[in-house]
């Protein structure tokens, strides 16, 4: 090792030319045999042996130089001669071609030379061999060729968007040039390419939106914004860099969607709502697909949404006052119901229709839910002939429950429109008047045996309990357990009965005991009951009484049933009949004719109560007393009327129901619906104050409005009323200095 020769600049440079040209003329692709590893080795002793001679015989900051001058002097000699003579695709083949190969070169001398950056190169910082030779390529022919080639590149690209075929692959190679010249570093790709493609984009998409929004209908212009996007896309995939994905479709969606977004939905026979009109949910789906793109983009998509469901739902409240109006007019029985069960059906379709819409059309857009509830909540508080919708929410129910409606579905239907008529109540603002009509025809479907399916019930209660909360249905439970003790009581008292042979009072009687607190009020009528009767009352009291201490009761017989049979000339038929409508009949055992003051001071009834009863016997379907006999007939009963039992009377039945008008407690609900929500009122109001101590009167009010609206809208005029009485009854009082304050009195 003592005894090496040192190797003279010149002299091992002239050896490694040898290897450079050889590896020139492969890249041309000059007969030229490949490299053997002899000679890589014979290369890299070479630099190795100039650059570990001892100074001044080290050539190493030479050899880095003479590296770089390698490059730069083929680079002129034979690339750029070589691309300045071809044009457009041929210029863009020759520079892949040119560029590959400058790849080889680099990799194969910073082989030859790799001595240099093993030791060289990292003691002096200096720039590694591979970044100096992609160096030399982009000082000398990138910055010669870069804006041709982005020419001749946005030129293939728009060629490609009119739907002519390009050479992708050809594109993918000459894009990649901008990426890797780089060096890892997006900069040149961004600058030199991506920002005039992004603007090239831009104006292309232009001109053409300006030229379909005039021609194409609303979903002809999405289909061709969709087709667009997805080849948008496309390109990424196939040819641009990953990194513009954003920005380019950006650009595109700038110019076919939000430019012409309102023009596109207000389009006359083809927008938005000429869509929903005739249920063109492949377009809306597309449409919402499109401007889900466009920041803010669906938000008109979404109003226009409301504003057409808000339209239907008027339609079908304008229909159903129409048809009630028409009914009434044409003197036509049940006017109300009917009408106001097809009412509520159809808003039930209504609501799975839009419902499936937001699930199929608007990927469940929490955007498209809002627009549902807003639009629901404005149609579904409106009444229909002169019904709240609360009201025909329950009647609604009603009718499905109890045995004998007109809705004949499986156990799966009935559970199915049951949970839809919950959802639909989560839009009625006055809950609590739903609560209350609910509940009085619960109890008559209860307490009459009306109810269809016990099952049912309890479920429309568990799916009311779900959605308002316990509080909501905690009367209404208790009714259904109450109604359950109650029937489980009766045995006892047969039983004891059976006992005491003595004690029988000559009739069948069945007593439901009810706790008051779970039920509705009922009017309390002294009623003075025939002796048949009264024997009966006497009894149960005797044995309640042995069962229980301190409880008194209270005997409704407004909700009692009797079975009688009627002694008639052609036959005997047995009546169902209330127990007011059993007590007058009764009467008729000693007496052939009793005037209308007889009865009334019999019975001890109010006058309206006993015109009712009266009218139910003598002027309805069943005529089983005789109004006034010989005179001409008339269906108003009033006090000077004489009565008598009509012994021709028969019927084909060998049982019959006689009905007993219904009062309409419409009223009475809605009363005592307000006198709650007073309490309520004063309850929310006393506990805010509690506490925040004190408060001004608009802050109060808001927050107790805030308490209260799941259950209803309190007025604001009834809250200062409360407030007011609050302040009389020393809960609250004002601030002495400023009136609009109120302070909490523990």
């Amino acid at each position: 090792m003592a005894d090496r020769k040192n190797i003279e600049l010149e002299q091992g440079w002239e050896g490694m030319k040898v290897g450079i040209n050889k590896l020139k003329n492969i890249l041309e692709g000059k007969p030229e045999a490949p490299f053997i590893s002899d000679e890589y080795i014979t290369l890299y002793t070479t630099i190795y042996n100039m650059c570990t001679q001892k100074p001044p015989h080290d050539y190493s900051a030479q050899l880095y130089e003479r590296y770089r001058e390698a490059f730069n002097e083929y680079i002129t000699t034979t690339v750029l001669p070589a691309l300045r003579e071809k044009h457009d695709e041929f210029m863009l083949r020759e520079l892949v071609k040119r560029w590959e190969n400058h790849k080889l070169m680099v990799r194969w001398l910073s082989r030859f030379f790799n001595y240099l950056d093993r030791y060289y190169i990292s003691r002096h910082s200096l720039a590694p061999l591979t970044e100096v030779g992609l160096r030399c390529f982009q000082v000398l022919v990138y910055t010669e060729v870069k804006r041709v080639i982005k020419d001749a590149a946005l030129t293939l690209i728009e060629r490609e968007r009119d739907g002519e075929q390009v050479e992708r692959r050809l594109l993918k190679n000459v894009l990649d040039i901008f990426v890797e010249i780089g060096n890892g570093d997006l900069s040149a790709y961004e600058k030199d390419f991506e920002a005039f493609l992004l603007k090239a984009t831009s104006e292309f998409y232009s001109r053409k939106a300006a030229v379909w929004i005039q021609e194409d209908s609303c979903p002809e212009y999405m289909l061709k914004a969709e087709e667009c996007l997805k080849q948008e896309k496309d390109r990424i995939i196939h040819y641009l860099h990953a990194s513009s994905e954003t920005k380019l479709l950006h650009e595109a969606e700038r110019e076919l969607l939000s430019q012409y977004e309102q023009e596109l939905l207000d389009k006359e026979h083809s927008g938005c709502m000429a869509l929903l009109r005739d249920d063109k949910t492949e377009d809306m789906s597309r449409m919402f697909r499109l401007f889900s793109r466009v920041p803010s983009g669906l938000q008109p998509i979404s109003d226009m949404f409301k504003k057409h469901i808000e339209s239907e739902g008027m339609t079908l409240v304008k229909q159903a006052e129409a048809m009630a109006t028409q009914r009434k007019d044409q003197g036509k029985k049940d006017s109300g119901t009917s009408t106001e069960q097809v009412f509520v059906k159809n808003i039930i379709e209504l609501h799975d229709k839009y419902l499936k819409y937001v699930s199929e059309c608007f990927a469940n857009s929490s955007l498209f839910h809002k627009a549902v509830k807003e639009a629901f909540e404005i149609f579904c508080n409106k009444g229909v002939a002169g019904s709240t919708s609360a009201e025909l929410l329950a009647s609604f129910c009603d009718n499905l429950l109890k045995k004998g409606g007109s809705e004949k579905l499986s156990d799966d239907g009935i559970e199915d429109i049951l949970e839809k008529v919950v959802r639909l109540l989560a839009y009625i603002s006055d809950k609590d008047l739903f609560a209350e009509f609910y509940r009085k025809k619960l109890a008559r479907r209860l307490l009459f045996d009306k109810s269809a399916n016990e099952d049912h019930e309890r479920s429309v209660l568990t799916k009311l309990k779900q959605q308002f909360g316990a509080q909501f249905t905690s009367k209404m439970e208790g009714m259904v357990t109450d109604l359950q003790l109650a029937r489980e009581g009766q045995t006892p008292f047969d039983e004891w009965l059976a006992e005491r042979e003595g004690k029988k009072p000559g009739i069948d009687i069945t007593v439901t005991v009810l706790t008051t607190g779970f039920w509705p009020t009922y009017k309390f009528i002294e009623l003075s009951l025939p002796q048949e009767m009264v024997n009966g009352v006497e009894v149960f009291k005797e044995w309640y009484e042995t069962r229980t201490n301190h409880r008194k009761l209270t005997w409704i017989y407004a909700l009692g049933q009797c079975m009688l049979v009627g002694k008639f000339t052609p036959k005997s038929i047995e009546l169902q009949v209330s127990t007011f409508q059993a007590a007058a009949l009764l009467l008729f055992n000693n007496d052939e004719q009793l005037s209308f003051a007889e009865i009334k001071e019999r019975l001890n009834l109010p006058v309206e109560d006993l015109v009712r009863i009266l009218h139910s016997l003598s002027c309805a379907k069943y005529k089983i007393l005789l109004k006034n006999p010989g005179e001409e007939q008339n269906k108003t009963i009033n006090e000077k009327d004489v009565f008598k039992f009509n012994q021709k009377f028969t019927d084909k039945f060998k049982r019959i129901k006689v009905p007993l008008p219904p009062v309409d407690e419409k009223k009475k609900v809605i009363e005592d619906v307000d006198k709650d929500r007073r309490y309520s009122i004063d309850a929310a109001i006393v506990r805010t104050m509690k506490s925040r101590k004190v408060l001004v009167h608009q802050q109060l009010v808001l927050e107790v409005v805030q308490q209260l609206s799941r259950m209803f809208k309190p007025d604001f005029k009834v809250i200062k009323k409360r407030i007011e009485d609050l302040i009389a009854r020393e809960y609250l009082e004002r601030d002495t200095e400023n009136p609009n304050q109120f302070r909490y009195l523990a």
